[in-house]
């Protein structure tokens, strides 16, 4: 998931080698005193932009070698890091946890290393406070991940495929044109009666996780599950607003039913199938890597409808099962710095969750070749700017799951649009058991 932007890319890895010879990893007296070398393996999925700062870090730490283990995509991950933490071997020395499934693992806080053991407490200033605070146990006595991205909302469009629809094809102009979802949808009502062969959205899935989070954010502080972790999908509005949004959209056929990242979302965008994306920060990779170069210069990236919100973003965590716990805590410390992620973020457009790295002007004035030169660094930042946290529940990703499910089945004509809520309902407390 190559961005392209490599500007002042030099200066930032000379800066961020400073910083590690100065001490943030490893040191003198590291895991092997005899002066043998060790390997500590991180485990990852989709793009997190540390390929080059593994090479900082070896050069400054000659003992140590990086064995990255990358998964393509979190829904294949997460049975796998499932059995590495259950039975307690297999995981890596660090280990990436996504945001859907970071309550799960919290609750199994004893399984990893307490980074406040390892100078944890003094790099509080480095994340954004809401970042900061989910990466700590709810008794504030236990860190279990130190931030990395988060995903400041955006709308990735086709401005070809708009002007075959004589919509606006500028993005300042396009983003007035959606204000709301409402708004959205009828900008896509005139998008759908001009223009054949291609659908206005890819699928529920997208449009689905971003007002659940966006109605979420702004209502109650929480979404499928309350902070005490019981199932309210049926009674919070924030829920039934949003799975009425994505259904209306299914049910007037504007999307092309398919879900994020799978083989035939993959295949779509190397076609005119569908006009729109709701899309975080980090799925700009996605993008460009499936579309590869038949969508250079096509996309571009305008404001989201609903004015705020955020999707995605992760943690770095050390399981206890490591041999290497100080060593494998002190390249957490180093890849998720300001000087790290602002590293990453030119290599895979990770947005950071920093406010140092954010400040950065070679992130804040980044812009997106591959997205016809968008100011992504400013759309973004502007977003990350409003973003209002949402808790989400250990059983939070088996629960969004199930009712996307019924949204797609929706669009297959498999469920009435009249019954989707109740089979949502029935499907959510099915997979919260």
């Amino acid at each position: 998931m190559r961005r392209g932007l490599t500007t002042g890319i030099a200066t930032v890895l000379a800066g961020l080698l400073a910083v590690a010879a100065a001490g943030c990893g490893g040191d003198d007296d590291g895991g092997d005193k005899a002066g043998g070398n060790i390997e500590l393996t991180v485990d990852i999925f989709g793009e997190f932009g540390y390929d080059q700062l593994y090479k900082q870090y070896e050069a400054a730490h000659p003992n140590v070698k990086i064995k990255q283990r990358k998964v393509d995509t979190l829904d294949n991950y997460k049975p796998r890091i499932q059995q590495w933490i259950a039975t307690n071997s297999g995981a890596g020395d660090i280990v990436a946890l996504e945001e859907g499934i970071l309550p799960l693992y919290m609750q199994q806080k004893n399984k990893f290393v307490n980074l406040f053991d390892h100078g944890g407490r003094s790099l509080q200033n480095n994340f954004l406070p809401w970042k900061w605070q989910m990466g700590v146990s709810p008794d504030g006595q236990h860190l279990v991940g130190l931030g990395t991205d988060i995903g400041p909302l955006g709308m990735c469009y086709r401005k070809d495929l708009f002007k075959k629809a004589g919509l606006p094809t500028e993005r300042d102009e396009v983003s007035k044109l959606w204000p709301t979802w409402d708004a959205y949808f009828q900008a896509g009502q005139k998008f759908t009666g001009k223009v054949s062969g291609s659908k206005w959205l890819d699928g529920p899935t997208a449009i689905f996780r971003t007002t659940v989070l966006q109605n979420s954010g702004a209502g109650p502080g929480y979404s499928f599950f309350d902070k005490s972790n019981n199932l309210v999908f049926d009674t919070n509005p924030a829920i039934k607003t949003a799975f009425d949004t994505a259904l209306k959209f299914e049910q007037a056929k504007m999307t092309s039913d398919m879900s994020i990242f799978t083989p035939p979302w993959q295949t779509a965008l190397k076609r005119d199938t569908f006009a729109t994306i709701p899309c975080p920060s980090w799925m700009l990779g996605g993008i460009e890597e499936f579309s590869a170069g038949f969508g250079k210069g096509k996309w571009d990236v305008a404001a989201v409808p609903g004015g705020s919100g955020y999707w995605g973003g992760s943690w770095l965590a050390v399981p206890k099962q490591t041999k290497h716990p100080k060593e494998a805590a002190d390249l957490a410390k180093f890849l998720t710095n300001p000087q790290g992620q602002a590293a990453a973020y030119k290599d895979k457009n990770v947005f950071p969750s920093s406010p140092q790295a954010a400040q950065d002007p070679t992130v804040s004035g980044s812009k997106s070749a591959y997205f016809s030169d968008a100011p992504v660094g400013k759309i973004f930042g502007d977003m990350a700017a409003q973003v209002k946290p949402v808790y989400l529940g250990p059983k939070n990703e088996d629960v969004r799951s199930a009712v996307e499910n019924v949204l797609i089945a929706v669009g297959q004509g498999k469920i009435k649009p009249e019954e989707a809520w109740a089979k949502a309902v029935e499907a959510a407390k099915k997979a919260a058991r």
